[in-house]
């Protein structure tokens, strides 16, 4: 009864808790037994039990006590107890569905163990039979096998996800750094300088820049003049030669002679028939065609006293080839100046030139060409005046014929307003008593490229508003006194604002200074030994920056170039800078370099967003005679190529320096320089400024 009342008090899931476990119950209905008896432990997993045999026979305590306390009864109420214990033990299996049959197995061997017969567990145990302990054992050796195949399962998983990683991993960086690539070394060109021919040519040398070998770098053509007599170079003879250089090693690529000197070298020109662009390299009466990749001649055309480069005009025969026009003075010295035109395609003059009296007197300016917002074209001239006269009728003075198409008969009905008389065939955009000392469109970067003939671009400056500058003459001898800086709209050819400075000798640069989206212009003007640089305002014609310099004792034009930040930077050379003192006293940063021989010049570099700072990007002795500015887009770079004069210590003429320096690369190693103390109330630290600097890139606008 009390064996009865124990199993029911057992719920499933708490049969047995450790071992060696006191039952009450069990110790109420045994005692009569012996005190060996009264506690009935059981050790299945160390094979101890009630008795120390081994067989399933009675203990040797219930033998010695078997007249008192067993009988017959008692044995078939003990059977009838192994029986339910049986059936309980198959329900419990049934109820954990989620063990397998080895641990059910020792799970029963561990929570049923008060009521197993000790004799038939340790029989089972040392027979590694069905008994309790033998299958535990198999249930062991079952879950190794399963760990077995599971460590397998992980590792092969590991493998398939790690070895494709591990393997585009290899893949990137052989890519990255082991295989050379052609491109890759344009990002980190070199500075590389070449000496060609000497400074007893052209001045400035003729200079432009194109890409013909397809690294999407801008190439270097120059005009050079060579001696035959190398020992003692005034004896010999001169030796005129057009030159190719690669952007990237400066390297000559080609070299074309010349029967004379190169005046002008023009790029961009392109035919349908012809792999690679045309040059254009322009004598004095010569005008010759050469592929840009091989320098070979296409075609030539001669003509007398050319006085100009070529201007793109519109297609005028129907070719599908862009025409050109050149000034040139006519055969009537009575006549100041004639235009020619000629065909793009063959170089055959169409017609017969020209011929103007401009009466006019100072420098050339131009020949333009420009369209208005009725897309009538118009070209613009002059000696020291501007003047317009209409495409139409240059055609038609030219070939007796009209033109072929409706777009190049168009007349602008504004501008034709301003004629004076109808008989006159010009258009007056500006006459006054101070001669015009320049011209140019107002486009970024314009000039950078040097005498480009791209559609694009050229398209962009014919429909432009004009940047002018005039000079204020005082007596030929005393020379000129002041300049004026004017805007003229294209749209009424009236004047937007003027400004006054002291002499300016060089072209003005077209740059975005401030954020109001116009273009501003830098300028240049030198004074008793000083050079003083200066901004001004595009949209009202006001001072936004300007700086005081020691006279490098050089006339070279500004170079703009657009940057990441939306505004431009400015490249200039100049000597050390000059800073005012609290006092009003001025004082150079290197006392004494104005008197310095040989005189050192220096690179620096403006941007708006530290006004009061100049980066120094290089310093030399040579004497820059011209620059142009190439960009390279998928570098997000400019290079910066120049000219120089280089001094020698005896009377022979010094050699022509042609030098290709990397801005970017040239930034990382550049020298900041203060101009004035800031007026901002917390000023940029150096880490600042050299990080901003360090990550300007370059772009074309």
């Amino acid at each position: 009864m009390a064996a009865a009342l124990s199993r029911a008090l057992k719920l499933p899931g708490k049969k047995g808790s450790e071992l060696g476990e006191y039952d009450p119950l069990t110790q109420a209905d045994s005692e009569d037994e012996s005190e060996e008896d009264d506690l009935v432990l059981n050790y299945p997993r160390n094979g101890l039990g009630r008795d120390g045999c081994l067989g399933t026979g009675p203990s040797k305590l219930r033998g010695g006590r078997s007249g008192r306390l067993v009988g017959a009864e008692d044995e078939a109420q003990e059977d009838e107890e192994e029986e339910e214990e049986e059936y309980d033990d198959d329900e419990w299996r049934e109820r954990l569905p989620s063990k397998s049959r080895p641990d059910r197995e020792e799970m029963k061997g561990m929570q049923y163990w008060t009521h197993r017969d000790p004799g038939r567990d340790r029989s089972g145990e040392d027979r590694g039979g069905p008994g309790t302990l033998g299958g535990a054992g198999t249930g062991v050796h079952s879950t190794e096998v399963e760990e077995k195949r599971m460590r397998m399962k992980t590792a092969i998983r590991s493998a398939f996800f790690l070895v494709p990683l591990v393997c585009a991993a290899l893949l990137v960086l052989l890519c990255a750094f082991l295989i050379p690539c052609r491109k890759g070394d344009l990002g980190k060109r070199p500075t590389w300088e070449r000496a060609l021919g000497d400074a007893g040519g052209v001045t400035p040398p003729a200079l432009a820049l194109w890409d013909v070998d397809g690294d999407s770098v801008a190439d270097v053509f120059l005009g050079v003049t060579e001696w035959t007599n190398e020992t003692h170079p005034m004896q010999g003879n001169k030796v005129y030669r057009a030159v190719a250089l690669s952007a990237v090693t400066g390297q000559t690529l080609w070299t074309k002679e010349m029967r004379e000197c190169v005046m002008y070298i023009q790029c961009g020109l392109q035919y349908s028939s012809q792999p690679g662009p045309v040059v254009l390299l322009i004598g004095k009466s010569i005008i010759m065609a050469v592929n840009g990749t091989t320098g070979n001649q296409l075609w030539f055309v001669l003509l007398k006293n050319i006085e100009s480069q070529a201007v793109l005009l519109p297609d005028l025969q129907g070719d599908s080839v862009p025409d050109l026009l050149i000034a040139t003075l006519p055969a009537d010295e009575a006549l100041d100046l004639s235009l020619t035109l000629i065909s793009g395609l063959s170089g055959a003059t169409l017609g017969h030139p020209v011929p103007f009296n401009v009466t006019g007197q100072g420098k050339l300016i131009g020949p333009l060409l420009h369209e208005t917002q009725q897309g009538a074209y118009y070209i613009l001239f002059g000696l020291g005046n501007v003047e317009a006269i209409s495409l139409r009728d240059v055609y038609m003075k030219a070939t007796g014929k009209m033109p072929l198409t409706q777009a190049l008969s168009r007349r602008d009905p504004g501008w034709e307003a301003l004629r004076k008389t109808n008989s006159s065939s010009f258009i007056h955009i500006y006459r006054g008593s101070e001669p015009v000392e320049f011209l140019l469109p107002l486009v970024a970067g314009f000039g950078n490229s040097h005498n480009s003939l791209d559609p694009v671009s050229n398209l962009n400056s014919s429909r432009s508003d004009w940047a002018l500058v005039s000079g204020k003459l005082s007596g030929k001898l005393s020379g000129k006194l002041s300049s004026k800086l004017s805007v003229l709209r294209q749209k009424d050819i009236k004047k937007e604002w003027t400004f006054n400075s002291d002499p300016i000798h060089s072209q003005p640069a077209p740059g975005y200074f401030n954020s109001d989206g116009v273009l501003d212009l830098f300028i240049t003007h030198a004074t008793n030994g000083t050079m003083t640089a200066l901004v001004v305002d595009g949209d009202n014609g006001r001072l936004l920056w300007s700086a005081e310099f020691v006279c490098p004792r050089l006339v070279l034009e500004t170079s703009a170039i657009s940057t990441s930040t939306g505004q431009s930077a400015f490249l200039f050379w100049a000597s050390d800078p000059i800073r005012a003192l609290k006092n009003g006293t001025k004082i150079t940063v290197s006392p004494g370099v104005a008197t310095a021989e040989p005189l050192i010049r220096k690179l620096f570099l403006l941007h708006p967003a530290y006004p009061t700072i100049l980066l120094q990007l290089t310093s030399t002795t040579d004497t820059a005679v011209t620059s142009a500015v190439s960009y390279q887009e998928r570098q997000k770079d400019a290079s910066y190529i120049t000219v120089s004069s280089r001094p020698t210590p005896d009377s022979e003429p010094g050699a022509r320096i042609v030098k290709s320096m990397s801005l970017r690369a040239a930034i990382t190693t550049g020298r900041t320089v203060r101009l004035e103390q800031s007026s901002k109330p917390v000023k940029p630290s150096a880490f600042e400024i050299n990080k901003f600097f360090r990550g300007l890139t370059f772009k074309r606008q």
